[in-house]
């Protein structure tokens, strides 16, 4: 008999999840984590008075009570919204070019719409129309990728099919002249990690949908919180889990997993392994090149490992009215052009798109009396980074993080004059923590080419899963899903 049914290892979003899933039904599940902390990018640092939120901005895939979300349907049944307090948040976003641009999108459609054509009267029918084919192209999408319609075909749903392959730009500029229109409504393309000349506009088109649909959420007591829920949950159904415990080896014998090593040695049997590391790591260090199947590597070979994150942390001494912050998120930006902005994340220089995210506008609880927090982040590439000589990394980190400050009270002015803790992330921080090649927080670049349309995340080892980002798509909703998917694939081959 094997030492457990399951082993996961990592315990991010989607180890969690699939580890939980697994051991409601019953199954004997070893969770491994390498860090001394469940969570991965769902986890929280503590500086001074302050508890940092790591790496959640906006939750999308909630909805209301009345009006549930897939998301709150998942965490229903896996028994944890009850251990989790979830705050909504009225706005998407707040877009501002300085001196040019500064509209506060609401999440509401009608909302959406007005605060749009009042900043822009000339376009306000192109403003409908553009809304009006994001919710029928969602609609369609719904039905033809979600609920599977056997009878799917572009004659019975027409817009999924003509646009599920065009970029973001190509129907942005079909509707829209004004440069600043077309970046006030892509703001959202920093959370797939490409720009609207690159990105498919169905993933822009589900992004907007989806937060004005089931509004954006945060959580008391950050992401962490939730992470600590699953996997309390995961302990009361009899699962196991071991901190500080990274797999050194996924054994395999005549195609079929054995079970793991561990970094200490300790060699556990198992019929299934379920990787919520990278499949990079999984393939090439776990399993090993000489056990990977040839079409496995060569499929690793088409993607590219996508973008990290270069975040400061602030802990202000002030409450976000007094510092002008009125709306959770804010992008602030240098021009609408989002391929110049691109391609400063494969560069030391100022960045062009510069997020500003202060969780206490919604949960005034988040952060001390008198007292907020702020992050301030952009989107980087590792490479530059791991050019810099280790005699200049504090030098060129404390450098970069100026240059968001700088940006940031552009439209915040004076923050600096109120940091009571700063603590600051590069892309090297997150390769660290996360493990990640790269430290990319969305796994490989989320190409269309790469999405669940054209390839199967399924291994060809007999009883090896996967779940996180880089199977599929990045973010916390995508993640916390996999898991669960993967789950049921692993109950489905056992039979169950």
């Amino acid at each position: 008999m094997p030492d457990y049914d399951v082993v996961v290892v990592g315990a991010g979003n989607g180890g969690l999840t699939s580890a939980l899933s697994l051991a409601a039904k019953g199954l004997d599940v070893l969770l491994l984590e390498r860090h001394n902390v469940p969570g991965g990018c769902a986890t929280s640092f503590v500086r001074g008075r302050f508890e940092f939120e790591v790496a959640l901005h906006q939750l999308s895939g909630m909805g209301g009570p009345e009006r549930p979300g897939p998301l709150r349907d998942l965490l229903n049944r896996l028994g944890v919204m009850d251990k989790v307090e979830f705050v909504e948040e009225d706005t998407l976003y707040r877009a501002v070019l300085p001196g040019l641009l500064d509209v506060t999108i609401p999440a509401d459609r009608n909302g959406a719409a007005a605060a749009l054509k009042d900043r822009f009267p000339g376009e306000a029918g192109a403003v409908d129309r553009f809304l009006e084919l994001v919710w029928e192209f969602c609609n369609q999408w719904v039905a033809t990728f979600v609920l599977r319609d056997p009878e799917a075909s572009k004659a019975r749903y027409p817009v999924y099919f003509t646009y599920a392959l065009k970029t973001a730009a190509e129907v942005l500029d079909a509707h829209f002249k004004d440069p600043l229109l077309k970046l006030a409504l892509a703001e959202y393309w920093g959370y797939m990690g490409l720009p609207p000349s690159r990105l498919p506009f169905a993933d822009l088109a589900i992004l907007i949908w989806v937060y004005i649909e089931f509004k954006p959420y945060h959580m008391k007591g950050g992401s962490q919180a939730l992470s600590n829920a699953l996997l309390d949950s995961f302990l009361e159904k009899g699962g196991r889990v071991r901190f500080n415990c990274a797999a050194r080896k996924i054994r395999v014998a005549g195609n079929r997993v054995q079970g793991v090593v561990t970094e200490d040695g300790d060699e556990i049997s198992a019929d299934y392994v379920m990787s919520n590391a990278s499949s990079l790591l999984t393939y090439v260090e776990l399993v090993g090149p000489e056990n990977a199947p040839p079409q496995e590597l060569a499929n690793l070979g088409t993607g590219t490992v996508g973008p990290s994150a270069f975040t400061v942390y602030l802990g202000l001494d002030r409450e976000p009215k007094d510092l002008g912050l009125e709306v959770s998120t804010t992008f602030i930006t240098d021009d609408a052009d989002m391929d110049r902005h691109y391609a400063l994340w494969r560069t030391l220089d100022p960045p062009g798109t510069t997020g500003v995210t202060c969780y206490d506008v919604a949960d005034p609880e988040f952060s001390p009396p008198g007292a907020c927090q702020v992050v301030v982040i952009s989107l980087q590439y590792a490479e530059p980074w791991l050019t810099v000589p280790p005699a200049r990394y504090a030098e060129t980190k404390y450098r970069y993080a100026e240059y968001l400050l700088d940006r940031a009270e552009r439209v915040y002015p004076g923050l600096r004059n109120h940091i009571e803790e700063c603590e600051v992330a590069t892309p090297l921080t997150h390769l660290r923590y996360l493990g990640h090649p790269g430290g990319a927080i969305y796994g490989f670049d989320q190409y269309a080419k790469d999405s669940n349309l054209f390839w199967e995340r399924t291994s060809a080892i007999k009883g090896l899963y996967f779940a996180g980002a880089w199977v599929g798509s990045g973010g916390f909703q995508p993640t916390l899903e996999s898991g669960v998917l993967a789950a049921r694939a692993i109950l489905r081959d056992m039979g169950r």
